[in-house]
């Protein structure tokens, strides 16, 4: 009796919006082919152990380390890169506005992980208190300074959705 050993798999994803399918190895990361088969280099991969963060996506609406993650565990998913976030070209989401504004972004490096965190967690969680977003963002490492900037931008972020909450507007 022999097994035969599968080393491809068609998957289908839903990456931002659009429909890819593709025939990857078992073992491709999500990172991977996200960055390498899409050309998508928003997603940053910096540990490759799942600890710092920089490669969070969201997989159906939760957030994943993609260095991780097997493309294959993606198929059927929908899955949302940092890329994905903006509501247009030249657009910036409001997190990532919030960044900008805060000086939230540092050397940029890591900031792809933390705005895709912070969504998540404000998906859940849109009036947090600064403890909160500390706790929510403490899988997220930056190499540059401090979190001070990184905490200011989502405090800002979820001040300003529930003053738009309260307004209507």
């Amino acid at each position: 009796m022999s097994a035969e050993v599968t080393t491809r798999q068609r998957i289908s994803v839903t990456v931002n919006g659009v429909t890819h399918e593709r025939d990857v190895d078992v073992r491709r990361l999500l990172a991977d082919f996200l960055r390498y088969d899409l050309g998508l280099t928003g997603t940053h991969v910096g540990c490759e152990q799942g600890v710092c963060g920089a490669c969070t996506v969201l997989l159906d609406g939760e957030a994943v380390r993609s260095c991780i993650t097997m493309a294959v565990q993606a198929d059927g998913c929908s899955i949302t890169t940092i890329e994905g976030l903006a509501p247009g070209p030249g657009e910036l989401h409001p997190i990532q506005q919030a960044f900008w504004e805060h000086h939230g972004l540092q050397c940029g490096f890591c900031t792809p992980g933390f705005v895709i965190s912070a969504y998540a967690f404000l998906q859940d969680n849109p009036r947090p208190s600064r403890d909160e977003i500390r706790e929510a963002l403490s899988g997220n490492l930056c190499r540059c300074t401090g979190y001070k900037n990184i905490v200011d931008a989502v405090e800002a972020v979820a001040e300003a959705m529930a003053a738009t909450a309260r307004t209507g507007d």
